[in-house]
């Protein structure tokens, strides 16, 4: 009896539906019109604070040093105005913007890394310089901290992660094996707070947070937790234990957040992260920044506004001719043709010309790379370069790559390497999650 009372009490609460955000009050100093677009915006943050940790919680944690009090992890969730489709995009806390004005100023605004402005005006100014810099209204904003975010994974019943390398990283304290792992809180933890893991630095780890929230939703989803409004309640309840939400934000729209989100096949949820132009934008007084690319991360909110996918998107992601999937310019190449030596140089290969020692007679055959066994990724983006090349793996220790000419003509062409397709292209959810993982579609069918 009393589940079928608390079940008529959540159904009667979402009467308002459609939907979420709705009805919410502008935000006092708001960036841009509530509502502007379609669909609704969720702002998730994790904040980076040890305020009220012990040493041994520190310890235990692995988040020994200062808090910068500012947030770790920012991402907006879209769900569409349909709710057929749900689009999460991560930016970067290094991304370097110009902060809302905050209340009570006057004039013009610094700029500073984004994750600053929840230090000079907590949540509120937060909300309100994601506004600014995307053009989108926030209509439900959730912040948690470290701890909070190692009771929410353990209140929801972990987080399964898989990985095709191990992966260690002392300063968060994440260390897996290679193959598959169900986490508990403290060591999803680590696992997305880790940045020095190849690749390293914030797309590879906001990569991982993206892997992590996704299989977290699949696990919910198969479990049947958020399979009607009854068991996404009793969802809800425990992820309040844990996160704080802002004054538009109650149960009943984290109700319907989760259930929504709980319907969404993997091919309908996508995750991105914003297009950078510049990696390492010196700012005095600021440091290394992240600066994004201007058309790029304009045509993502455009689309996000007018509320269409983003997955597939050549204005936001172009689709170069001949991809790379790694940096060429991390890759060292001897060639012993001259012509071959300048064309892969184009493509910012480390070339060294061999060709004064080339053979006089040409084996027969197209060109071989020899390259250095356990950088098949590497000798992938080679051989894209050099179109029916052969691959020869070789135990070496010099880390070099050799290109040998055969008699057969060789036809170079231009690799582009772009890390925002590398680390951060826009992808749905099923590329994300684990090999094998069954279907949330089929779990949602079976427990609806």
């Amino acid at each position: 009896m009393r589940r079928l009372i608390a079940g008529l009490t959540v159904l009667a609460g979402l009467a308002s539906w459609p939907w979420i955000g709705a009805q919410a009050a502008p935000a006092a100093g708001g960036a841009v019109e509530r509502n502007a677009g379609r669909g609704t915006n969720i702002l998730i943050v994790g904040i980076d604070s040890r305020a009220g940790l012990s040493a041994a919680e520190k310890r235990r944690l692995h988040v020994g040093g200062e808090g910068c009090d500012c947030t770790d992890v920012m991402m907006l969730v879209h769900l569409s105005e349909d709710r057929r489709r749900a689009s999460v995009v991560s930016i970067p806390r290094d991304s370097y913007v110009q902060y809302a004005t905050p209340e009570g100023t006057a004039g013009e605004a610094p700029h500073g890394k984004i994750n600053g402005a929840f230090r000079i005006g907590r949540g509120p100014l937060a909300v309100r310089t994601v506004e600014k810099v995307t053009g989108l209204s926030v209509d439900h904003y959730l912040e948690t901290d470290f701890t909070g975010f190692e009771r929410a994974v353990d209140d929801l019943g972990g987080a399964t992660v898989c990985t095709d390398k191990p992966l260690k990283d002392e300063n968060s304290g994440l260390d897996i094996t290679t193959g598959t792992h169900h986490l508990d809180g403290n060591r999803a933890l680590g696992y997305a707070r880790a940045r020095h893991l190849d690749p390293p630095g914030d797309l590879g780890r906001v990569r991982r947070q993206q892997r992590l929230l996704a299989d977290m939703v699949d696990g919910l989803t198969l479990r049947g937790a958020l399979a009607d409004p009854v068991k996404a309640a009793d969802t809800a309840r425990r992820l309040l234990r844990s996160v704080r939400t802002d004054e538009r934000t109650g149960m009943n729209d984290l109700i319907g957040i989760g259930w929504a989100l709980g319907r969404l096949p993997a091919d309908r949820t996508e995750f991105a992260t914003v297009p950078i132009s510049h990696f390492d934008h010196r700012v005095p007084g600021v440091g290394s920044t992240l600066l994004w690319h201007e058309s790029r991360s304009r045509a993502l909110w455009e689309a996000l506004r007018a509320d269409r996918p983003i997955t597939g998107d050549t204005r936001i992601m172009p689709v170069p001719e001949t991809r790379a999937e790694t940096n060429p310019a991390g890759i060292r190449v001897r060639v012993d043709d001259a012509k071959v030596a300048t064309a892969l140089a184009r493509s910012r290969f480390v070339v060294t010309d061999t060709s004064a020692s080339a053979p006089a007679v040409r084996p027969a055959g197209p060109a071989v790379i020899t390259f250095p066994a356990g950088r098949e990724a590497d000798a992938a983006t080679l051989a894209a370069a050099l179109p029916g090349a052969r691959l020869r793996p070789a135990d070496r220790p010099d880390a070099v790559f050799d290109v040998a000419v055969g008699s057969e003509p060789v036809v170079v062409k231009t690799v582009t390497y772009d890390r925002n397709v590398a680390e951060g292209a826009p992808v749905t959810a099923d590329r994300l999650r684990c090999s094998g993982s069954p279907s949330p579609a089929s779990a949602t069918a079976q427990h609806g």
